[in-house]
């Protein structure tokens, strides 16, 4: 037996390779850093929550390519299911054939939008340009509510609203159950954009993540308590103050301009005025009651803002002085009648309780009208505008009517 071991056999040499240079260098050029371009490129990042190593876009590469221009063209896809109440069966993204075009998923068209709306009538009203510049930037978009109780009945003078929720996002610890039925809602009908104006926390910021929409945008704390909140938003804004009351009438001035803000082939959209839809037969029912209250053009004052604890009193949020006692009404409607003017107060209340307490304080042939929607004191506030009425209110909700 040899006791030797076999060498192994040499491996032919492998001829010279040439270097090979990666794809990725011919269709991404190389990103620039530093200068002032890419200083201005990212100036404005999107969320830093959600990646912390994005510098911005590379103002030389187009990401879009010739889709990205102009805006989103009504939606194509024809009804599947005529009985169905949302139009055609909705499927989630990737289970069903979607007939769309490529140009809708690079634009980010939006087709259906959910608006979660916090606080009350005086809110939801000033809320009405929002929904409008939603159908002017995004044609065909369908806009879903959801509001308070209360904020639900201002929709009924919006047009532009295909269905209203009632859900208090106010309330901080609402029963598990419609909790989840209201997320359910919500996923069931998988919205491309969700939009709040409630100050959002981690919380809240959960609570639009799991509606599982593309997009999701609102306000955050402008305090500690919008800690995590933005790792499950889209986009957020930061309020001044923790009350968007406090801006007014421009107190959604943040959301308008980032749904306006202009894009590729798109300019930017001008801000629309508000407006409000009443129908006739709501006409019909407030005049009803002016006639029943026998009120005479030119003879009567109109009161409006008796303080009460009903729900219907018309009060924004954070503002608690905006309505008066009804006790220094009665000394203002005293003043008005003895100056021999020939005028008599015309008292509008919120509530039938209130009823027996303006005929003890004021008088019993006093004339009182009895109205609670936002539609009827709209309704109303037209009448009054065309009757030449005198009118006497500190509710900012009643006075915006007036202009």
């Amino acid at each position: 037996m040899s006791t030797s071991m076999a060498t192994p056999a040499k491996l032919p040499a492998l001829p010279p390779t040439t270097t090979r240079q990666c794809c990725c260098a011919y269709l991404l050029p190389q990103r620039r850093r530093g200068g002032a371009a890419s200083a201005s490129a990212s100036a404005k990042k999107k969320n830093p929550w959600l990646d912390p190593f994005d510098d911005g876009p590379d103002d030389e590469f187009d990401y879009a390519g010739e889709f990205s221009g102009g805006k989103q063209e009504e939606d194509p896809r024809p009804p599947e299911d005529p009985a169905n109440p949302y139009g055609f069966l909705r499927f989630p993204a990737g289970y069903n054939p979607e007939l769309d075009s490529l140009a809708s998923k690079v634009r980010g068209d939006v087709r259906r939008a959910c608006c979660v709306v916090s606080g009350g009538v005086y809110e939801n009203v000033l809320f009405f340009p929002v929904v409008q510049l939603l159908r002017d930037r995004y044609p065909g978009v369908q806009v879903d509510v959801v509001a308070s109780a209360r904020g639900k009945q201002v929709y009924e003078m919006c047009k532009n609203v295909r269905y209203a929720n009632v859900y208090d996002p106010d309330d901080d610890w609402p029963e598990p159950g419609e909790y989840n039925h209201q997320i359910g809602v919500l996923k069931n009908r998988y919205y491309d954009l969700i939009l709040s104006t409630k100050l959002a926390g981690i919380g809240h910021a959960l609570f639009l993540f799991m509606s599982s929409a593309r997009d999701k945008v609102g306000y955050i704390y402008p305090n500690v308590n919008s800690a995590g909140a933005g790792l499950f938003l889209t986009e957020m804004f930061k309020p001044a103050t923790t009350n968007l009351a406090d801006g007014g009438y421009n107190m959604y001035k943040d959301v308008l301009g980032w749904i306006g803000r202009p894009a590729k082939g798109v300019p930017q959209q001008p801000i629309p005025p508000l407006r409000v839809s009443i129908s006739k037969k709501l006409r019909a029912f407030v005049a009803d009651k002016y006639s029943r209250a026998g009120v005479e053009k030119g003879k009567f004052v109109v009161v409006h803002g008796i303080a009460s604890d009903s729900v219907a009193n018309m009060t924004s949020m954070g503002d608690d002085d905006c309505l008066l006692p009804l006790e220094h009404w009665a000394e203002i409607a005293k003043e008005i009648s003895s100056e021999g003017s020939g005028l008599r107060p015309l008292f509008v209340i919120p509530h039938e309780k209130h009823r027996e307490e303006v005929e003890e304080i004021v008088g019993d042939d006093t004339n009182i009208m009895f109205i609670t929607t936002p539609g009827q004191v709209g309704s109303w506030s037209l009448l009054l505008l065309q009757s030449g009425f005198f009118f006497m209110s500190i509710n900012p909700f009643a006075i915006c009517w007036q202009f």
